[in-house]
């Protein structure tokens, strides 16, 4: 990828898991690159599953966090893995280019609301 898309300070919600799997989406992201598109491609929707499922439980409840948006949001990333960002419509660096900026989008996105969650569970711990 002409582009790669390294970890930024900006990044960083303040929540250790779920900056921690933010990270590795971005790097997991880079390796699509690398030989064995398949195998990565594989290991990051993995990844993303996993996280999404991390997001969820962590938020149970939380203020301002509607279930029905993370629910959405994941069943945008699998209906775009699943049906169109495939090797039968785009080449592995297109694909590569759209999953980095997708999540890009999802932790700027929801980086803000993110941080205020994180500082609150850390003020009252």
């Amino acid at each position: 990828m002409a582009n790669p898309v390294p970890w930024e300070p900006d990044f960083a919600v303040g929540h250790d898991v779920i900056d921690a799997q933010h990270r590795e989406l971005l790097e997991q992201c880079q390796r699509l690159s690398e030989a064995g598109f398949a195998q990565a491609f594989d290991q990051f929707k993995a990844l993303a599953r996993q996280h999404f499922e991390t997001e969820a439980a962590l938020l149970a409840g939380a203020a301002g966090f509607d279930p029905e948006d993370l629910h959405s949001e994941r069943e945008e990333f699998e209906f775009l893995v699943g049906e169109i960002a495939t090797r039968e419509n785009f080449d592995g660096p297109e694909i590569q280019q759209f999953l980095c900026r997708w999540w890009l989008g999802h932790i700027a996105g929801s980086a803000e609301s993110l941080r205020a969650w994180a500082a609150a569970g850390k003020a009252s711990a």
